[in-house]
């Protein structure tokens, strides 16, 4: 037994001494290997080193957060390597500013002027009512299919290079307008004659299907092409540009910014309204035929070169755009600063990038079209559009048949009414947020007030109206011998009157005649600035005055006046109504910012464009001209046989179709805005958060009872 002992303990001291000795082996083998990875591993660094790296660009996250990508964006004011050191003090948001009101001026500029130009296409090309809303409308629709593409590219550049190339667009668009009156004959003789009772009048026999000029087509695809052009730079001006401005402000400051820029085009197209309608005013000097015609070709030039002296302004300011850099300097450490703000906009966009290429963007588009904050706000936007379009369209015809005013003195008082109304919507809703500091959910509650009060205001309208006139023809007959619906009656059948000029009279038996031909006026005067007619055969009751030469007044030009003293009431609920429908404006805009993340700021907005023009240049022409089409009791025939303008509405057919858009669309602004409300908590913080924040706050006010 102690052998067997002895020989096993001498086996274990044996296998001790060889694991020992495979441990010593194994731990200089280890030694070695350790050695020559170190003499390999530096080695290879160095090769990896020397290999050409792949260059990779930095996400919109990594350029926030870290100051070596967004500081690099802050460059100096200067054309390209052209620097002058005297400059920079230039090189901030204001100058930027200024520089951007200029050019947003420009586009509002153009904007009158395109209409005066179609105005008088219009009367030159005798153009049908389809060729007029393709031509109203064509930038519209061109804005609807270029807004994501400018959107996604230009959010990713220099902005404000892509605003620089859309002055230039609108240089170009002022050439393209003006050419046409260089080259053609536009402003043409219009013979302004008395529409008298004369018998056996001989009608002039016009071409159907308009006038056939040999430059007409030209003309027309000229004026299209012109209006893409203002519907595509359009687009970075307040796309971009608005973005770029709201990158460099701090965000309770931005609503008066972004106010002066968009007061800028209201203001512009004022001004092109006002200096357009006095070159195109016909002058009253009686000249001869060769007289005349140098007369109209001096107009037609002053025209033309009005368009190249904006097509010069709008030159000069890009180029002054192009001398601003990517980031302007400190806008590096306004983001960070930002970034420090409670969170605003929907938590599913949280750290999502947009890709390069275009199913990134699509991918995007649909992350957007899913935030009911944004796509609320979007359709804001439409029914803001539309409510100014509805009130434009309506507006003269409602005050023609109410108030009992001429044409021409209807759209005076439309304009007066509408553009600084709507200006001064806009500026007040942006100077009210930033006096405030409003939050975005505050912005929402202010829009939600303002379109309520709207609706209150212009319900008000209701109350105010004035009597309605007799209107031979249309809703009285001529004593029992016509009919009504028919202008024509056996005093006037044999005088050849035409429809194509209204131009309405008096009578003296208080009956209002389309024109002195068909109240069968044979002669007529001026007396004392007042056009009076004589022998009307239609006119045979009433009491007669008579002038200083001793002859029968029997009419005077002009509706009758039935004493309306409730046009100021009028004038002032409407544009009151129309201050509040446009004191969103703005914060509906901010809203749109503020609802996606900084990355997405363009893409949102070129959305909500798209969205916005595509509504514009489609349903609402559609739903405005069949609104005119239901309510119209009495068109202008022209020889072919097609319907003209209307000249005769259904007052009260009118009113009622006029006040339920209205009303239906600023209705449509509360309920959105009720519904971006109710769903903000959850779309910012979510469920969850939105929970713990209450029950936080819950025990925080029992601790402070405590």
């Amino acid at each position: 037994m102690a052998q067997l002992q002895n020989k096993r303990g001498g086996t274990r001291m044996a296998d001790l001494v060889v694991k020992k000795d495979d441990k010593r082996k194994r731990e200089i083998e280890g030694v070695q290997k350790l050695g020559m990875y170190l003499k390999t591993i530096p080695a290879a660094k160095k090769k990896l080193k020397s290999l050409p790296k792949r260059k990779r660009s930095p996400t919109s996250a990594e350029m926030l957060s870290d100051p070596k990508y967004s500081a690099s964006k802050e460059g100096p004011f200067g054309f390209g390597p052209l620097v002058c050191s005297r400059l920079q003090r230039y090189n901030n948001i204001d100058s930027f500013m200024t520089v951007y009101f200029v050019t947003a001026l420009i586009h509002g500029i153009l904007y009158a002027l395109s209409d005066l130009n179609l105005a008088k296409y219009e009367t030159t090309f005798l153009l049908s009512k389809r060729e007029t809303l393709t031509l109203d409308y064509s930038d519209y629709f061109l804005s609807f299919l270029v807004a994501i593409f400018v959107a996604h590219f230009g959010g990713r550049g220099n902005r404000s290079k892509w605003v620089a190339a859309a002055s230039l667009i609108l240089a170009l668009e002022s050439i393209l307008f003006a050419f046409p009156f260089f080259k053609y004959e536009i402003i043409r003789t219009i013979e302004e004659t008395e529409e008298l009772c004369v018998e056996e009048r001989q009608k002039s026999a016009e071409a159907c299907g308009g006038l056939k000029l040999p430059y007409r087509s030209i003309c027309i695809y000229l004026y299209i092409f012109s209006q893409w052009l203002h519907g595509i730079a359009g687009m970075p001006i307040y796309i971009l540009g608005v973005t770029f401005i709201f990158d460099h402000v701090p965000t309770y400051s931005a609503g008066v910014y972004l106010a002066i820029g968009d007061a800028a085009k209201m203001i512009g197209y004022t001004l092109g309204y006002t200096i357009g309608g006095k070159i195109l005013k016909p002058k009253n000097e009686t000249l001869n035929a060769v007289q005349t015609l140098n007369s109209l070709h001096q107009q037609q030039i002053q025209w033309g070169k009005f368009f190249l002296f904006i097509a010069a302004i709008s030159s000069c300011t890009s180029l002054l755009l192009f001398c601003f850099p990517t980031s302007l300097p400190g806008a590096h450490k306004l983001r960070l600063s930002k970034r420090k703000e409670p969170p605003t906009f929907d938590r599913r966009l949280k750290d999502k990038q947009i890709g390069p290429h275009l199913k990134d963007v699509l991918h995007a588009v649909l992350s957007l079209l899913k935030n009911p904050l944004l796509l609320t706000q979007a359709l804001c936007k439409v029914t803001e559009s539309m409510t100014l379009k509805s009130s434009s369209y309506f507006l003269p015809k409602y005050l023609q048949s109410q108030f009992l005013i001429t044409p021409k003195f209807a759209t005076k008082l439309t304009g007066l009414i509408l553009v600084p109304g709507s200006m001064i919507g806009h500026f007040l809703g942006g100077l009210i947020i930033d006096r405030l500091e409003m939050t975005c959910k505050n912005k929402l509650k202010f829009t939600l007030v303002t379109s309520i009060v709207s609706v209150v205001l212009f319900l008000l309208i209701f109350f105010v109206s004035c009597d309605t006139s007799k209107f031979a023809g249309i809703n009285e007959d001529y004593d029992g011998l016509g009919r009504i619906g028919s202008l024509t009656a056996p005093c006037n059948d044999k005088c050849g009157c035409t429809t194509s000029v209204y131009s309405a009279v008096c009578g003296r038996d208080e009956k209002e005649y389309f024109s002195p031909c068909f109240a069968g006026c044979y002669n007529a005067k001026n007396i004392r600035d007042e056009k009076t007619y004589y022998n009307c055969s239609c006119i045979t009751e009433g009491l007669t005055t008579v002038d200083s030469e001793g002859h029968d007044i029997d009419a005077v030009s002009g509706s009758c006046n039935k004493r309306c003293l409730s046009l100021p009431l009028f004038f002032a609920f409407y544009f009151s109504s129309t201050v509040f429908s446009n004191m969103c404006s703005i914060p509906v805009t901010t809203v749109i910012i503020q609802s996606v993340p900084a990355n997405f700021n363009s893409l949102g907005l070129g959305l909500t464009y798209t969205i916005w023009r595509f509504i514009g240049s489609i349903p609402v022409p559609i739903i405005l001209r069949a609104s005119e089409i239901a309510t119209c009791i009495y068109w202008d025939i022209h020889e072919c046989g097609g319907k003209g303008q209307c000249w005769v509405y259904n007052k009260s057919k009118l009113v009622r179709t006029f006040m339920e858009i209205w009303i239906i669309l600023q209705l449509s602004t509360t309920l959105f805005n009720l519904f971006a409300i109710h769903k903000y908590n959850d779309v910012v913080m979510g469920s969850i958060e939105r929970v713990a924040t209450a029950v936080k706050d819950v025990k925080a006010n029992k601790e402070a009872k405590a």
